[in-house]
C-alpha cells in the first residue's frame, strides 16, 4: 500500500492518503496535548506504544463483535485503517469517579459508581469541547437518534470487554474516551484510538496510575508508566 498526501495533522496523529480511496494509513506521534491543548509536551516513544496497544486492542473487540476501522498495522508507528468520516462527539465511559467528573460534582476521586455512566462532548476544539447531551446531538445534526444509539450501545460493549480484559492484567478501567466514524455507506463503526492517552488506568493493587494523566498533573514517570501498560498488554 502506498502512502500519499498527507489529509490531516491533529495533536497526536497524521493521516495519509492512500492508493485505495477506501483506506488511509494513521502516523502517531510522540506530541503530548492536556488541557484542550493549552499544556503542551512530548512523551518519547508514546506513538509507537499508543499504535500497539490500540491495535491489539482492536483485534480484541473485533473478536467480540465489535466492528472497527482497524485493517492493519505497517509499522511500530503506522497503520492501516478504513476511511471514516468522524462523527464529531467524543463518547466517555466512566466505571469510577475521577478527573473532571470528581471535580464538576464534587465526588472523591476513586468513588466506583454502581453502574458505568457515559457522556458526550461536543468535538470542537474552539468551544472547548462542551458537554452535550443526546437532544443537543440531535439539535446539532451531529448523528441521527439510531447513529446515536448504535454509539451508546457499542460503547458500553466495549466498556464491559475492556473491563474484562484488563481486569486479567490487575489494572482498573477507571474511564475512556472512544470516537466513531461513519464508512463509506454509513456503517457507525469504532475509530481514533484506546490508549493510555486515552483511558485512565490505574494498577489495582498500588493504585499506581498507569495512564496521560502523569503527564497532566506533573507525576513524572510519564514514559515509565506507558511502557508499564503496553508490556502487560503486550504479555511482556
Amino acid at each position: 500500500m502506498e502512502k500519499q498526501t498527507q489529509l490531516y495533522e491533529g495533536k497526536a496523529k497524521k493521516v495519509f492518503a492512500t492508493d485505495d480511496p477506501r483506506r488511509v494509513i494513521v502516523s502517531y506521534k510522540d506530541d503530548a496535548t492536556a488541557f484542550n491543548g493549552e499544556k503542551k509536551g512530548t512523551i518519547a516513544g508514546k506513538g509507537a506504544i499508543n499504535n500497539v496497544m490500540s491495535n491489539h486492542l482492536f483485534r480484541l473487540l473485533e473478536q467480540q463483535g465489535v466492528r472497527t476501522h482497524f485493517i492493519e498495522q505497517l509499522s511500530d508507528r503506522e497503520t492501516v485503517v478504513e476511511k471514516v468520516a468522524i462523527v464529531p462527539l467524543e463518547v466517555i465511559v466512566r466505571n469510577v469517579a475521577a478527573g473532571s467528573f470528581a471535580k464538576r460534582y464534587g465526588v472523591e476521586e476513586g468513588t466506583a459508581f454502581a453502574a458505568p455512566t457515559i457522556e458526550f462532548s461536543y468535538k470542537n476544539d474552539a468551544l472547548g469541547d462542551p458537554l452535550i447531551n443526546t437532544y443537543h446531538a440531535l439539535a446539532l445534526g451531529l448523528a441521527t437518534q439510531a447513529e446515536l444509539e448504535t454509539i451508546k450501545r457499542t460503547a458500553f460493549r466495549v466498556n464491559e470487554v475492556l473491563c474484562a480484559y484488563f481486569d486479567t492484567l490487575n489494572v482498573r478501567l477507571v474511564d475512556f474516551k472512544l470516537e466513531f466514524g461513519r464508512t463509506a455507506d454509513g456503517t457507525i463503526v469504532l475509530a481514533d484510538e484506546i490508549s493510555p492517552d486515552t483511558c485512565r488506568l490505574w494498577d489495582k493493587t498500588t493504585g499506581e496510575k498507569l495512564d496521560k494523566d502523569r503527564f497532566r498533573r506533573n507525576m513524572g514517570g510519564v514514559e515509565q508508566a506507558y511502557q508499564e501498560i503496553l508490556s502487560r498488554v503486550m504479555g511482556q
